[in-house]
């Protein structure tokens, strides 16, 4: 079986614990230098990763901006962007979003069921009966997939803490306060493994412009590593 890649959580929130507001307007929480920090991570990876619901919300088109790093990873014989991934229970995705739309490169929908025929047109689909991130860093890994950049939404996050599937979490914290409950927040309840006893290891802290950044890592190595 191959080892899974290598996964690095990203996410910026407030200082409350909030990745958006309540609005219909996508919230910006951190600055151009840490968008950019961001861009080189895309860069890096082999594939990027979203949650369905992130996708309904924010339509994020999830490529590499920066035309230099595009064309160095072509240089490298990669594709201009890394692979796009999503995973949703529901099928409820739309074939004409950013997701599907934006960049020739390619996409895949893990689904606990057959999505719509129009997703299979616009994307590889993967069906799971037993949904589960797990499960998905292990066929991405047989695809080849040796690193993935995972870019939210809340309840994929909280899955990745609750089951220890990462390596790295880059956590940026904005200097201001939301102060909205029905704001989605950086994770939900979940069994986590971090607690007082069984923190995470902070590797690393600093500032990108006006947020700082928190690398962590969990306290033990995945199994399979």
């Amino acid at each position: 079986m191959a080892v899974r890649p290598y996964v690095v959580l990203s996410c910026a929130m407030s200082l409350d614990g909030y990745i958006d507001d309540a609005s219909p307007q996508r919230l910006i929480l951190s600055n151009p230098a840490d968008l950019d920090r961001v861009d080189e991570m895309r860069a890096s990876v082999d594939a990027i990763l979203v949650g369905a619901g992130t996708i309904r919300r924010d339509n994020p088109r999830l490529l590499v901006r920066s035309a230099e790093r595009r064309a160095e990873r072509i240089a490298l014989g990669r594709p201009e962007s890394p692979i796009k991934v999503t995973l949703t229970r529901s099928g409820d995705l739309n074939p004409a979003a950013d997701f599907f739309a934006a960049g020739s490169g390619e996409k895949i929908v893990y689904a606990l069921r057959p999505p719509t025929a129009e997703i299979g047109a616009v994307a590889t689909v993967v069906v799971q009966p037993e949904l589960s991130i797990a499960g998905v860093f292990d066929d991405l890994a047989a695809r080849g997939i040796k690193s993935v950049l995972v870019e939210g939404g809340s309840s994929v996050l909280t899955e990745c803490l609750g089951t220890a599937a990462f390596d790295e979490l880059q956590l940026v914290i904005a200097p201001f306060f939301v102060g909205d409950r029905r704001a989605p927040r950086f994770v939900g309840d979940g069994p986590f493994r971090f607690d007082a006893m069984h923190r995470l290891t902070l590797l690393d802290s600093t500032m990108v412009g006006d947020c700082a950044l928190l690398t962590l890592t969990p306290p033990d190595p995945l199994e399979d590593r």
